[in-house]
């Protein structure tokens, strides 16, 4: 599978219109899935827990419960990207947020980077049976085995390199981690983007990266945590673009040892040994009778060694080309 993932989580704010705009936007910018963040506040977080910087100005459980959407609303969202031609998915944070998107009909499961030593989570999606993408970005390969060991034999699974810093500097990105993952695990492996910009995808999708993620906004000033380290749809339609010319690339193998497509090129570019000057009949060649001329349609000049030594059958002028003919 070969997806680009439009990362849309919460930035909509809570308001359907927006999330409803956002599939427009992304759907129209190149994107292959939407995807949209399931939170249920009081089945994941209690009143008390720890949030991060961000939610300064309003406490998380109170903004899981702003930003939430009904089941209807959810049946809505993904009806949407249906008709926009996008898959439609979402990360559950909770198994009572899996229950719900089981009754939105989701067809594939985005395990979020914090969920992935959430064991009880892991078992609840691979009892779906549908495919899984799995993001790797706080964990080590001790926790990463264990979710993979969850996942894997239940459920097709993608899993993705990532880095939880927001942005990620291009130090932090991990393109080596893709190959490894690929080797340990035995399955398709993808990134997840942090970066603010298209370097870091790009380089993963040449080395084999088959999904690739990003956070996507209308703009950077939007309220919300991921709205500033997000990509625009102008940004995004060249992300998409660049991404699909490199997939291609990777599909379309070079054969160096076929130079039939050079052929004319070969004529016009290439070199031929040629008289450095005029030579009279019956004199035996050296190398400072041979010049190297365009075009390439004669003896090649990487086989001059081949013509030294041999002895003219006629007077040659300057500049001849020389051929087999030419010689006793």
């Amino acid at each position: 599978m070969i997806s680009i993932i439009a990362e849309i989580g919460s930035v909509h704010d809570g308001s359907l219109g927006n999330a409803l705009r956002l599939i427009d936007a992304a759907a129209d910018a190149g994107a292959d899935t939407v995807k949209f963040q399931t939170h249920i506040a009081e089945a994941e977080s209690l009143p008390n827990a720890p949030a991060p910087g961000f939610f300064s100005d309003e406490p998380r459980v109170a903004y899981f419960k702003r930003t939430g959407f009904t089941l209807d609303q959810w049946k809505r969202l993904a009806r949407h990207a249906e008709s926009c031609g996008v898959t439609f998915l979402s990360s559950p944070f909770a198994l009572e947020a899996v229950d719900l998107l089981e009754e939105v009909g989701m067809k594939a499961y985005k395990v979020p980077s914090g969920e992935v030593t959430n064991l009880p989570l892991l078992e609840r999606i691979a009892a779906t049976g549908k495919p899984a993408l799995l993001s790797s970005g706080m964990s080590d390969w001790a926790e990463l085995d264990h979710a993979v060991t969850k996942l894997a034999p239940a459920s097709p699974l993608t899993i993705l390199q990532c880095t939880s810093a927001y942005p990620c500097p291009p130090e932090q990105v991990g393109l080596n981690v893709i190959g490894e993952m690929r080797s340990r695990y035995g399955v398709p492996v993808g990134f997840s983007d942090h970066t603010l910009g298209c370097a870091a995808a790009f380089a993963a999708a040449a080395l084999g990266a088959t999904v690739v993620e990003k956070h996507f906004t209308f703009s950077r000033l939007m309220y919300g945590s991921d709205a500033k380290h997000s990509m625009e749809p102008a940004e995004f339609r060249v992300f998409c673009t660049g991404l699909r010319e490199i997939w291609r690339m990777n599909a379309s193998p070079v054969v160096k040892k076929d130079t039939a497509p050079y052929a004319d090129m070969k004529r016009i570019f290439q070199k031929s040994i040629v008289t450095a000057r005029a030579l009279p009949a019956g004199v035996v060649l050296t190398r400072d009778m041979l010049a190297f001329k365009k075009p390439g349609d004669g003896i090649p000049a990487a086989e001059y060694q081949s013509v030294l030594g041999r002895k003219l059958r006629a007077a040659l002028p300057i500049d001849h080309q020389l051929s087999t003919q030419d010689f006793e």
